[in-house]
Formats: C-alpha cells, sequence, structure tokens
C-alpha cells in the first residue's frame, strides 16, 4: 500500500460504535416530531448519514421539516446520549502506530462539530489528532469541504500523499471530490461488502480495526 503522510478518519462508523446513542436520539425525535415510528431497519439507517438527510428520505418531508427534526435530535443528543458510544477494536493502537509512523491524524465527520469535539476528547482520540473537523449546523458543508479543512489545518500536503478512511458512500464520494485516496471499511453503518466499497475509486478495505492495523504496517508499505 502506498505510503500516505496523511490519514482522515470518518468517525461514526470507523473510529466509534456511536449506534446506541444515535438511535436512542433517533426515537425521541420521532415521537417528539409527532411521525408514526419507523420499523428497526430504517432507525439504524440514521446512524452516520446527516440527519436531515435521513429525516428527508425515511418521511419525504420538506427541507425546513428536516432541521427542525434536527434541532431536536441534538440537544437531545447532546445532553443525554451523546458518550453512549464505543471504540472499536484496535483503532487506539491504530492511531498509535500511525503517530510513531510520523504521520499526521485528521477527523473528518458529518457529526456537528462541537459534538465531534466532545466525544473525540472524551474517548481519548482527540490526543492522537492534528486536524478535528465536523458539520455545521444547517448541513451546507459538503464531506469534501469538511476534508478540505482538515487538510488546510495541516498544511496542505499534496493530495497524493492523503487517504480517507471511511465506512459509508458519504465518505467514499467525499474522498472522490476531495481528490484524496480511499479506504472503505465494512464494520460500520454503511458498507458490508467490497463490493458496496467498490462502488467508489478506493485504494484498500478492511473488515476491522485490526485488519486497518495490517494494512497500515510498515511491512505492508511500499514507497509509492
Amino acid at each position: 500500500m502506498k505510503n500516505y503522510s496523511v490519514v482522515v478518519f470518518d468517525l461514526d462508523g470507523t473510529l466509534l460504535n456511536t449506534t446506541r446513542g444515535v438511535l436512542e436520539s433517533v426515537r425521541y425525535t420521532i415521537g417528539a416530531m409527532g411521525l408514526p415510528m419507523l420499523p428497526d431497519e430504517a432507525v439504524n439507517r440514521f446512524v452516520g448519514p446527516p440527519m436531515q438527510d435521513s429525516f428527508v428520505r425515511e418521511y419525504g418531508v420538506s427541507k425546513e421539516t428536516a432541521q427542525q427534526a434536527a434541532n431536536i435530535f441534538r440537544e437531545y443528543y447532546k445532553t443525554k446520549s451523546l458518550l453512549q458510544a464505543d471504540v472499536y477494536d484496535g483503532i487506539i493502537e491504530l492511531l498509535q502506530m500511525l503517530k510513531k509512523q510520523g504521520k499526521k491524524i485528521a477527523v473528518a465527520t458529518y457529526k456537528r462539530h462541537d459534538y465531534a469535539m466532545d466525544i473525540l476528547k472524551h474517548f481519548g482520540i482527540a490526543d492522537y489528532c492534528d486536524s478535528m473537523n465536523g458539520a455545521d449546523n444547517n448541513n451546507v458543508l459538503t464531506k469534501a469541504d469538511i476534508l478540505n479543512k482538515c487538510l488546510d489545518e495541516v498544511g496542505n500536503p499534496p493530495r497524493n500523499e492523503v487517504v480517507l478512511i471511511g465506512d459509508s458512500e458519504y465518505d467514499g464520494i467525499g474522498a472522490e471530490n476531495a481528490g484524496i485516496d480511499f479506504i472503505g471499511v465494512t464494520y460500520g453503518f454503511g458498507f458490508r461488502t467490497e463490493a458496496d466499497i467498490a462502488k467508489h475509486p478506493y485504494a484498500a478495505w478492511a473488515e476491522s480495526g485490526r485488519e486497518l492495523i495490517k494494512l497500515f504496517d510498515e511491512q505492508n508499505i511500499s514507497g509509492e
């Protein structure tokens, strides 16, 4: 694999399993909005993508109503369930290894910026990061916009030296639009198989945090 100088991570479904907190908050929001409750499979689809997009997709509501729902979700999530999450197995070891290799580490997430900072600090991930950026409240920033903010903060490295690791099509599209490489993972909320990842240009894929460690082991890195 290529010897990247900057590794950017998605957050939900890549660094942290945030399922418990997000689903609790989604169900609360659906009730607060007076909307019919969805089957579990549909509620699970809210984990990862921008909350506004999920309400539009699942309920066909207007953008204004979706923003209202997102505001309710965020208030509940912030005060009640933000820290109901677990670091995926192998992730801390991976971050430690990347730092020892001298790589810069960033996080680019669709989670609102202030919430992302709180949760990354709580779980000790922020200690390894050179840049961390999240979404704006109204979901104006694209994934590529958030990625570009991270790259600005780490000195605008050549795009061929940067890779994004993520679990969903939002990550694959964002990486392509930002002109950087992409590694897809299937242990999160979006991709389930390599075939799912292959719908986007990708440099590699992994089924677990432990497999990511193997990918970035110096024995497997070329000097390309």
